[in-house]
């Protein structure tokens, strides 16, 4: 992936993720409509179903409703919160440490002793999903 590519998609998810958030902050359960493919066809939550609650819930302050909607909240509600700045520091300073530190990144994660565990705690996010009844 090219450096503007991957900074434009960057952006675009963030600021998508903060219009969604204003226009959705007064978040009620009975009146949310499933927009998961897989849950909309199985009937089964996914790895992530809960995450855009839980970040709504990190939003509004409820720490431990985020954490028990899903735990990935806390990761995209930080992605959401640092990658921007740091997104447009590259830009405005002429840089390229984010596309370098993504390029590391997905490095990293290719390993087999990294990709493994990652791999089973998104199974048991799963799992743990599907039991909540998400």
């Amino acid at each position: 992936m090219t450096k503007n590519n991957l900074y434009i998609i960057v952006l675009l998810a963030c600021f998508s993720g903060y219009l969604y958030l204003i226009l959705t902050n007064n978040y009620s359960e009975n009146g949310q409509i499933s927009v998961c493919m897989i849950k909309n066809a199985t009937g089964y939550a996914c790895p992530s179903c809960g995450t855009t609650r839980a970040v709504q819930l990190l939003f509004n302050g409820d720490l431990k409703g985020s954490l028990a909607f899903n735990p990935f909240g806390f990761m995209v509600s930080f992605a959401m919160l640092v990658l921007p700045f740091w997104v447009v520091f590259d830009l405005v300073t002429k840089r390229q440490t984010f596309y370098e530190a993504y390029n590391k990144t997905v490095i990293f994660l290719k390993q087999k002793k990294v990709a493994v565990p990652l791999i089973i705690l998104v199974v048991l996010n799963w799992i743990w999903n599907i039991y909540k009844e998400l």
